[in-house]
């Protein structure tokens, strides 16, 4: 695959009428771009981004895609971080009047190629077990881990999303990337981050190792998060995704950017600059399925 003015240009599938989990292959299109406008000319800019799909996530390929910046003369680095995810790092010395940032990939979703498989170590991952700052539990969310109950580690995660469902109502605006799963769960609202930062520390909580997801979630009209659950399979382990804001578990509707221990490892897009605090972020972003057979 290539990404052709052609390919780029045909409309996408409604794929509110298509099959998705049933599909054998399934292409989709990403196109995210974030523009960074200043008041002022700004000096040292230093930007990461994280919206590179991974190149495999289970049976999700990343088949083609690229990186495009305009608005500065700057240089760029990218590598892949601690969890596989492809990071951008952009710096320029300066920044006249903004800066623009936009991905472009082609996706292609193989079902005979999933579930996502990981060794055996990562079942002992102190990354996936261990609180982090966004994930620290407080007497609440101990409570509540006790009263989860028993069975496989993946019956619990599956009571636990449904109680972090039920738990946090949906509701932009009243937290930020800064909040905790703590004060998440105490103000009973928040955001799809907010609902899986809860799920991760309750999951950590009883034992099952988590993992925070950032991606796109066809439909919606911003970033989606979301999590993961790492159980065994065999002698090895697999990756199993529950989507706590929606309650149910993340399918082939949702698209896999990067994976880490909460939100602050995949934040897509993060930096610092010397200059005018005023600055204003425009998103843009259109994803969805070129074809389903």
């Amino acid at each position: 695959m290539t990404l052709s003015p052609e390919l780029l240009s045909r409309p996408l599938l409604d794929h509110t009428g298509l099959d998705l989990e049933a599909a054998d292959r399934v292409t989709y299109v990403l196109e995210q771009s974030l523009h960074y406008g200043y008041d002022q000319p700004i000096e040292l800019l230093d930007h990461r981004l994280v919206v590179v799909p991974l190149a495999r996530h289970g049976n999700q390929h990343r088949r083609a895609h690229r990186v495009d910046v305009a608005g500065a003369s700057v240089r760029r680095r990218s590598r892949l971080d601690g969890h596989g995810n492809t990071v951008v790092r952009v710096r320029a010395d300066r920044v006249e009047e903004g800066v623009s940032f936009t991905v472009v990939a082609l996706l292609e979703r193989v079902r005979a190629d999933g579930p996502t498989h990981l060794s055996a170590a990562a079942l002992h991952d102190p990354r996936l077990l261990r609180p982090t700052r966004l994930t620290t539990p407080d007497d609440r969310l101990r409570d509540l881990a006790a009263g989860v109950g028993g069975g496989t580690p993946l019956e619990r995660a599956e009571r636990i999303c449904a109680l972090v469902h039920d738990a946090i109502h949906y509701e932009y605006g009243v937290t930020s990337v800064e909040t905790t799963a703590a004060e998440a769960l105490s103000g009973g609202r928040g955001v799809c981050q907010d609902s899986a930062h809860v799920m991760i520390t309750l999951c950590r909580l009883v034992g099952v190792p988590a993992r925070y997801v950032s991606g796109h979630l066809l439909g919606e009209g911003g970033t989606h998060g979301w999590m993961e659950v790492v159980v065994a399979d065999g002698d090895a382990a697999v990756a199993v995704p529950f989507d706590p804001c929606n309650g149910r578990r993340a399918g082939a509707d949702y698209i896999t950017v990067a994976t880490g221990r909460d939100y602050s490892d995949v934040a897509p897009t993060s930096g610092s600059y010397s200059g005018t605090p005023n600055s204003t972020l425009t998103t843009s972003r259109r994803v969805g399925v070129l074809s389903a057979a």
